[in-house]
């Protein structure tokens, strides 16, 4: 017959808490008593179990973290990696939950309350509303935000500044003296709302307001085109064409800088290219870009979400983090006329 954590417990003179807080919580018992309880149940051939923990203390160990695009994406991997560094020593699991939908979101929340299988829940990068914040607030577990477009809601909410990032980008690419600038964009198809949709408005409004005056077209990449060959379309239609491209993500950016030097296209000479992320691909592409740490960013959320599942006091529930000018060599001043390629300056490319 299987050892109970019963019969570790009685083994140790400890008590049944005692024992797993020595496996899920070893900052709240002495090593000496730790040590004890671990010898034991290793000669017992003993596994505190998922579900004794929960009998003890109350809690499921597990944070859910619910994703709109695949773990495996540069943001996201990012993400996770700060989240499971602090969360993993604590004891806690990470579940993720995949949601695609706004109706998926919010069957996720309606189950919370009857279910309740996680001890927090954290949405990175689209919105909740209203129900499903009142849903958590019914059940005392934690919602925390990451890079959603308003703390709203949200006990916990960490975000990179979009607005301040696009305009470090304007701000270098009018500096340089480009006045042709053109803005491509991820337009969704979900029914979720997503914060870097915000950056999208950010450009609009911060060329609108410039003291200078600018040329800008906005050129919206659709879901499933991933080769770009709508938004590569529209761009080449462009006349006159655009002297610098601004794109809402590195993906974006390095992609198109792919698919233009393969027309002959040079970059930066013929047109600029300037990204936001800061993702692993770019320092090999030389892209300039906007960076911001989505592992820092998880990190935080980590550490602050622990002190509300504990009932500890919260420092700066809400933080903004300033991203970070990167430059490298894909963007330069406009080149003169004697200099460009007449390919990118009006003839066909194809």
């Amino acid at each position: 017959m299987a050892s109970t954590i019963q019969d570790v417990a009685d083994k140790a003179h400890v008590s049944v808490s005692t024992v797993s807080r020595a496996f899920t919580r070893p900052d709240l018992v002495s090593e000496k008593t730790r040590r004890k309880v671990l010898a034991i149940a290793e000669e017992l051939n003993f596994a505190v179990s998922r579900s004794a923990t929960v009998f003890q203390s109350g809690r499921s160990f597990r944070i859910a973290l619910l994703l709109s695009a695949p773990v495996t994406l540069w943001f996201n991997a990012q993400l996770y990696d700060g989240l499971n560094s602090v969360f993993h020593d604590e004891g806690y699991d990470i579940s993720i939950y995949p949601i695609g939908q706004a109706s998926e979101r919010a069957a996720f929340f309606s189950s919370m309350p009857v279910r309740r299988y996680a001890d927090a829940v954290i949405v990175p990068s689209f919105d909740i509303d209203t129900t499903d914040v009142e849903k958590m607030r019914t059940v005392g577990i934690p919602l925390a935000g990451v890079n959603t477009s308003s703390p709203e809601g949200f006990d916990v909410w960490e975000s990179t500044d979009d607005y301040l990032g696009v305009n470090m980008a304007i701000q270098h690419l009018v500096s340089l003296g480009h006045r042709r600038i053109v803005y491509v964009s991820r337009r969704s198809t979900t029914t979720l709302s997503y914060s870097a949709n915000s950056r999208r408005q950010a450009f609009a409004d911060i060329c609108r307001n410039s003291p200078v005056p600018l040329h800008t077209t906005i050129i919206d990449v659709i879901d499933g085109d991933l080769h770009l060959n709508g938004a590569f379309a529209e761009l080449i239609a462009q006349s006159p064409r655009p002297t610098a491209i601004c794109c809402q993500e590195d993906g974006i950016a390095i992609a198109l800088m792919c698919k233009l030097q393969r027309f002959g296209v040079h970059i930066p000479q013929d047109v600029s290219i300037i990204g936001f992320d800061d993702n692993d691909y770019a320092y090999d592409m030389g892209l300039t870009t906007i960076r911001q740490i989505p592992r820092d960013l998880g990190v935080q959320t980590a550490r602050k979400t622990l002190s509300f599942i504990n009932g500890e006091p919260v420092n700066e529930p809400y933080a903004k983090h300033k991203p970070q000018f990167v430059c490298r060599s894909s963007t330069a001043p406009p080149f003169d006329s004697m200099q460009r390629n007449p390919r990118w300056d009006g003839a066909s490319i194809g």
